[in-house]
């Protein structure tokens, strides 16, 4: 998303005029906003990587199974 905001120096006026111009033409125009906006958006996982984050947690999983069976791991009681 491209945006030219262009602000023309009138007669005598100072730097701070133009620069406050400058803010509030671009506020106006909502790039401040959009890039904020995604400034902290993060992609989606994609399903290559969901699917193996679940291979993962399962075979997690069975391990403890595995371990609680041959009495290495404590079972977990339910909470109350």
């Amino acid at each position: 998303m491209a945006t030219n905001v262009e602000i023309v120096k009138t007669g005598n006026e100072h730097n701070g005029s133009i620069l406050r111009r400058f803010t509030k033409k671009i506020q106006r125009s909502g790039l401040v906003q959009a890039v904020r906006g995604r400034r902290y958006a993060q992609r989606k996982p994609s399903d290559f990587t969901k699917k193996k984050g679940a291979l993962k947690m399962i075979e997690r999983r069975n391990e403890i199974k595995k371990m609680i069976k041959l009495g290495k791991l404590a079972e977990k009681t339910p909470r109350k």
